[in-house]
C-alpha cells in the first residue's frame, strides 16, 4: 500500500501539476533526491527532464555524460537497479562513474525503468540516504510513482500522435525551458556536420569531450552552439576559437 504522501503526489499527477514535481516526489519518498530522465536518440541515452535537489541534477548529468551507471543500465535492460551502497559495487561495473559519484556525495541509488514490455519511455532515479537502505514503504511508493509516470508519458505520446503534433511527454512533464534539450540537439547536429558522422556518433563525441575536459555538458553545448568550440579537427581534437584546443 502506498503512503498518504505518495497518494497526494499521484492525485496531483492526475489533476495536473502546480509547482516543482521533483521536489514533491522527493519529499513524499523521503529520499535524498529524485530525478526523471527520458531517452533521446537511437542510443537510448536518458536525458534529465527534472531533478531535485542539485545533487540529483549533477548525478544525472554525470550518467548522461558517461553513458554508464544504474540509470542507463535500467533503460537498456528494462529492469530495476537497486544499489543502496555504491561502495559495495564492483569497480569494473561502472569504472568511470563510481569514483565520480562518491566524490559528489552520492551514496546509494535506486533506478526504476519506465515502460511496458519492450517499450522504454524513461527512468526514475531515487538517491538513497547514506545511512540506510530504502524501506519497503519507500520502494512501494517509488514503484507506484514509476507506474504513474509511465502512464502519463504514454498518454502524452498518444494524444500528440492523434493531434499530429510533435510528440512530447505531456502534462506536467513538458520540457522546462531551462533544460538544454533543444541546444543539445542543435550542438549534436553541428558536430555531426563538422565531422561528417552520424548524430549518434556526434553525441558520443560531445560526451567524450565533456568528460575529458572536466566541464559540464551544458557548458560544452553552449560553446558549440555559440561557435566558440568546433570539432572539425578530428586528429588533434576539438579546438576553441579563443585559442588552443577546446
Amino acid at each position: 500500500m502506498i503512503s498518504d504522501g505518495m497518494a497526494g503526489v499521484l492525485r496531483s499527477l492526475r489533476l495536473g501539476w502546480a509547482g516543482d514535481p521533483a521536489q514533491a516526489c522527493a519529499r513524499a519518498l523521503g529520499a535524498e533526491g529524485v530525478a526523471l530522465s527520458l531517452p533521446v536518440g537511437a542510443g537510448r541515452t536518458a536525458e534529465p527532464l527534472w531533478c531535485h535537489p542539485e545533487l540529483s541534477t549533477r548525478f544525472e548529468e554525470l550518467q548522461f555524460t558517461l553513458g554508464e551507471g544504474p540509470g542507463p543500465h535500467a533503460v537498456r535492460t528494462g529492469t530495476p537497479v537497486v544499489e543502496p551502497d555504491l561502495d559495495r559495487v564492483r569497480p569494473e561495473r561502472w569504472p568511470a562513474l563510481l569514483p565520480a559519484a562518491r566524490d559528489m556525495g552520492v551514496h546509494g541509488v535506486c533506478c526504476l525503468p519506465l515502460g511496458i514490455g519492450a517499450i522504454r519511455v524513461g527512468v526514475l532515479t531515487v538517491l538513497c540516504d547514506g545511512d540506510r537502505r530504502l524501506s519497503e514503504q519507500q520502494y512501494a511508493d517509488a514503484i507506484a510513482l514509476a507506474a504513474a509516470l509511465t502512464g502519463a508519458i504514454l498518454n502524452g505520446y498518444r494524444r500528440a500522435s492523434r493531434s499530429g503534433h510533435d510528440p512530447g511527454p505531456g502534462m506536467f512533464l513538458e520540457w522546462p525551458s531551462g533544460l538544454r534539450r533543444a541546444a543539445l540537439h542543435q550542438a549534436t547536429g553541428m558536430v555531426s556536420v563538422q565531422l561528417g558522422v552520424s548524430m549518434e556518433e556526434a553525441l558520443l563525441r560531445l560526451r567524450a569531450h565533456t568528460y575529458g575536459s572536466e566541464r559540464s555538458l551544458g557548458e560544452v553545448v553552449q560553446d558549440v552552439v555559440a561557435r566558440r568550440l568546433r570539432f572539425d579537427d578530428d586528429v588533434s581534437g576539438p579546438y576553441s576559437r579563443a585559442g588552443g584546443k577546446g
